[in-house]
């Protein structure tokens, strides 16, 4: 009588005996299954399914006309959408101002329901404030102490020295554990929260941040319409010194998991030599449209739950930003991320977005400037950006 592991041997030998069948009868077998063609995925190419070739960036295409809404025309249609908030009670200033400009600007014409996040109760003052800014939909919801606090089997001691020498070294938040709980939770656990477990998309507001122009247009719809999984208005790089083994641990996830690496990405945006390092370029995550069900899905929860285990969001200071960014453009297809138009290009989606979180700011060039009534210095734009390395991707 046959073992179990026998059974095993013997069902193995016939599994590597039909692949290598249908890889000598079947040519389209052999291609997707090749190591090239999975190579190829990581670098962007197309391993399973033909890709569109995109020419140019999709943001030189201006936004139809049809998403936008002119005057005091109803609105008919809605995607299923909202604003999120991550605040404390001691933000409530920073929120105020920030809600009411997105009110102002953009939100009392659409409609759009808001969700505010906190780790501790908010308060009825907080609440009655903020309800008081808008006739839309709001709920207050609880952060899960398991998503937000620093996990127990992360080496106190070793996280300690880290969080010394980067104060001594002046990086930026070097030695907050709060920054480093919130930019794990926003990195992975912000979309599983239940009040979001409804909605399909979102829009990423902080406080005390500026929006200087009218948006007349719906971006969610557009997002929604036009298969758009990301976007963004302010792209930098990252800090070195706050991410110094995150690039191994993706190239980590990317040998063990080849599979989820989307045909047609957008690796060339991350890296100038097809992978082998990290340029540190990233979208500013304290502003992102994005949809929900790209952090949900398989891919990028597998990579999130990678990451986490290696502890560098606290032995480290992994932002949520490099995160997402990352995630984005492995997990989409380039086409998918959406970006803002260079100074003297035509008005084009998210270039109209006017946008200032301290110490930068995206001020929409002519005739976007015009057009929005944007409050705003044309001249004072942020300068250092990665956008010159989303373009080369296209070419």
């Amino acid at each position: 009588m046959m073992t179990r592991t026998r059974y095993i041997v013997l069902a193995l030998a016939i599994i590597i005996s039909m692949h290598y069948l249908l890889r000598f009868s079947n040519e389209g077998y052999g291609r997707a299954t090749s190591i090239d063609s999975i190579t190829n995925a990581w670098r962007g190419g197309s391993a399973l399914q033909d890709v569109k070739v995109w020419h140019e960036p999709p943001y030189k295409t201006p936004v139809p006309e049809k998403y936008y809404v002119k005057g005091n025309a109803t609105i008919t249609r809605r995607a299923n959408a909202v604003v999120v908030m991550l605040a404390r009670n001691g933000d409530l200033d920073g929120v105020v101002k920030s809600m009411t400009q997105l009110e102002a600007k953009f939100n009392h014409k659409f409609g759009y329901p808001y969700v505010f996040l906190n780790e501790e109760p908010f308060s009825e003052e907080f609440k009655r404030s903020v309800t008081a800014l808008t006739d839309n939909k709001i709920e207050f919801g609880l952060i899960p102490r398991d998503n937000w606090f620093q996990p127990d089997w992360i080496d106190e001691a070793k996280a300690t020295t880290s969080r010394k020498k980067m104060e001594d070294d002046h990086v930026i938040y070097g030695g907050s554990v709060p920054y480093r709980n919130m930019c794990r939770f926003n990195s992975g656990f912000f979309f599983r929260h239940p009040l979001l477990d409804k909605y399909r998309y979102y829009w990423r507001v902080e406080p005390h941040i500026r929006f200087f122009c009218t948006l007349d247009y719906d971006p969610f719809l557009f997002m929604q319409d036009e298969d758009k999984k990301y976007g963004f208005t302010i792209s930098l790089p990252e800090y070195p010194a706050t991410i110094p083994t995150l690039w191994n641990a993706v190239q980590e996830f990317s040998k063990l998991y080849p599979e989820y690496i989307v045909p047609g990405n957008a690796l060339g945006f991350l890296s100038d030599d097809q992978g082998d390092s990290y340029n540190n370029c990233h979208f500013w995550s304290n502003f992102e449209i994005g949809d929900l069900d790209l952090w949900r899905g398989d891919a990028y929860m597998k990579f999130f739950e990678h990451l986490d285990s290696k502890g560098g969001f606290y032995y480290e200071r992994w932002g949520d930003a490099p995160v997402h960014s990352i995630g984005a453009a492995l997990f989409a297809r380039k086409d998918q991320i959406v970006c803002p138009s260079l100074p003297l290009l035509s008005t084009t989606f998210f270039e109209d977005i006017g946008y200032r979180h301290e110490p930068f700011q995206h001020c929409p060039q002519e005739p976007a400037h015009s057009r929005g009534q944007c409050e705003c210095d044309i001249n004072d734009n942020f300068g250092w950006s990665c956008l010159n390395r989303y373009d080369r991707i296209f070419t």
